[in-house]
């Protein structure tokens, strides 16, 4: 499988580089991997090919760039370079069953109710209908909007909890990554590494507040993994405490341990006409196995989150900021 980072350096500016065992080599006459996306569609070549053909000049050492001791900083794994407004992050909830009886439980909990919640009828219905055959159209699964390409955050970067937000914790996913093409259809580029991150205290309240939980900032990456393999993947989530780990737990994912297929998944987001916008950047979250706020655990301050799946590349790392400033009236004004 291919891997591929975007980087940032003070003079150098931005870089793409190519994973290499323990060295990141740069692609010579990219900045980004949304233009190599580019060159690929123009030149009617995969993204692969486009990588292997072109010249490779510095090796970086990866192991320090990813501990963050050199001055090239790891960007998100993918994004639209020049207008952030044209990146559109979204995603699909209750695919994987531990995450759909982690929100039945807090939503009967918040009920005082035994009924079946509104969730696991969506996660039943995924079950039923989510994996059509090859071709085929199946039950729609259940989709939120997170916002657009200025939430998206590196590896390294802070995951903010803004000070109108009653809580913030991390969703251990993988995000589909695409690119419209100049026809309007949808190219997927790769998948990536992925922490949703959510406000579960909010969406504790009533499960309509799912909408506005999950406008918060998020990370992708480290890499970009072109055609990986997500049939069936392990990894860790990790929560550390002042250099030591207070929660940690194996989640799986993959087509194998979903309600839903990767293809039916694609087809009920791009169906819509505005989701097929040429030159128009998409990150789109496959839902979450596991999540620290299911066990009780509560996100402090400085907190780092800790995420690797296997065949995904290098663990992404992110610390946990939370504004304690009192929360600001936002008055609008008439022009």
């Amino acid at each position: 499988m291919t891997r591929l980072v975007q980087l940032k350096h003070p003079e150098k500016g931005r870089r793409v580089a190519i994973v290499a065992g323990e060295e990141l080599r740069l692609l010579r006459g990219y900045g980004s991997i949304y233009a190599v996306a580019q060159a690929a569609i123009a030149a009617g070549k995969s993204l692969a090919d486009i990588v292997a053909d072109s010249a490779i000049d510095e090796a970086l050492d990866y192991d320090k760039i990813h501990r963050a001791e050199t001055n090239w900083l790891i960007l998100p794994a993918f994004d639209h370079p020049e207008e952030p407004a044209r990146c559109l992050v979204t995603g699909t909830g209750l695919t994987h069953k531990a995450s759909a009886e982690n929100r039945a439980a807090m939503h009967a909990n918040a009920q005082k109710t035994a009924v079946i919640t509104d969730s696991m009828r969506m996660f039943q219905l995924g079950v039923e209908g989510g994996r059509p055959a090859a071709g085929q159209i199946g039950v729609s699964p259940e989709w939120f909007y997170k916002g657009c390409g200025t939430i998206l955050r590196g590896h390294n970067d802070p995951l903010e909890v803004p000070s109108f937000a009653d809580d913030g914790g991390e969703e251990a996913e993988v995000a589909g990554i695409y690119l419209v093409d100049p026809s309007g259809r949808p190219r997927r580029i790769g998948m990536a590494l992925a922490n949703e991150f959510s406000d579960h205290v909010l969406e504790r309240k009533n499960y309509l507040y799912l909408a506005p939980s999950k406008l918060r900032t998020c990370a992708i990456g480290p890499e970009l993994v072109i055609e990986p393999d997500f049939v069936n993947a392990r990894g860790t989530v990790r929560i550390e405490r002042k250099g030591k780990s207070v929660w940690s737990e194996t989640f799986f994912t993959g087509e194998t341990n979903m309600a839903h297929t990767v293809e039916n998944i694609e087809h009920h987001h791009f169906k819509y006409a505005a989701h097929c916008r040429p030159g128009d950047v998409h990150v789109h979250f496959f839902g979450a196995d596991v999540f620290s706020f299911g066990a009780g655990v509560k996100l402090e301050d400085g907190d780092v989150t800790q995420i690797e799946l296997s065949g995904f590349g290098r663990p992404l790392r992110n610390t946990i900021r939370i504004d304690r400033s009192p929360a600001r009236h936002v008055k609008v004004e008439p022009i």
